[in-house]
């Protein structure tokens, strides 16, 4: 198996489940120092033991500075630089604009955008000149949704964030890419349209819709994100890169 991270510090966040854990266990099993955060630390610990190889969980919520300033205590107590930031935790639900109360907008803005910023920001200090940063966005960024708006507004901030901060790093030769799933087979979609047959139901209706012809799997969109990570894509910068069976491309 290729080796692209081997010596390589990677930071992956929201890294307990789906997504964030499919692409932690990549990046592990290609040599990788990966430290994951997680807000349970019971889901913590289980995902340190599926991902095996040189992992580390650090509890937190991304959401809250404080948690993001022990997440970088963490790495600095083991390693002296980064060379990979995934800034993939979030989430989000549903309403409908009449609906949305203050709450719900903060939450998940918060988890979403305020995190994001601030996990790169304060990474920067200790990332290496030519690093990379990969910022999980989404199809809804330029696909409208019912009742899913707020979530959607965040996803858009994600993918304008990666085309503005190209240019605040450009001298430092960090780049800077979107990631954006379409819909994905995880235990938070299967939660977010009602768990059992109801999420099965709404799952087999949207691979009607999507060319491919089924939803996606986790590890299918951890490929995307360590091909942006890698030297591979050395002058891929600034990109929002659709991983979604050609759902939005029609």
């Amino acid at each position: 198996m290729a080796q692209r991270f081997e010596n390589k510090v990677v930071i992956v966040t929201g890294g307990t489940s789906g997504i964030g854990l499919a692409t932690a266990k990549a990046f592990a099993g290609e040599g990788a120092s990966v430290f994951i955060t997680g807000r349970r630390q019971d889901a913590l610990d289980a995902a340190v033991k599926t991902i095996g190889g040189r992992v580390t969980g650090v509890q937190g919520d991304m959401g809250k500075l404080a948690d993001i300033d022990r997440l970088y205590d963490a790495v600095q107590q083991k390693h002296s630089h980064i060379d990979v930031v995934f800034a993939n935790a979030g989430g989000g639900g549903f309403a409908a604009l009449g609906s949305i109360t203050e709450e719900h907008y903060q939450s998940t803005f918060d988890s979403n955008v305020k995190g994001v910023l601030f996990t790169v920001q304060k990474a920067l200090p200790l990332m290496r000149d030519g690093g990379s940063i990969v910022l999980t966005s989404s199809t809804t960024s330029i696909s409208g949704t019912p009742a899913f708006s707020v979530y959607s507004a965040t996803k858009a901030a994600i993918r304008s964030f990666a085309r503005n901060w190209i240019l605040d790093l450009k001298d430092r030769h960090i780049r800077v890419n979107a990631v954006s799933p379409g819909v994905t087979d995880t235990a938070g979609l299967n939660e977010l349209f009602g768990g059992g047959a109801q999420a099965e139901g709404t799952k087999d209706y949207l691979a009607s819709l999507i060319p491919a012809g089924r939803v996606g799997q986790p590890e299918e969109i951890a490929k995307a994100v360590l091909f942006l990570a890698s030297d591979d894509a050395s002058f891929v910068n600034g990109v929002e890169l659709f991983v979604d069976g050609g759902q939005v491309q029609i």
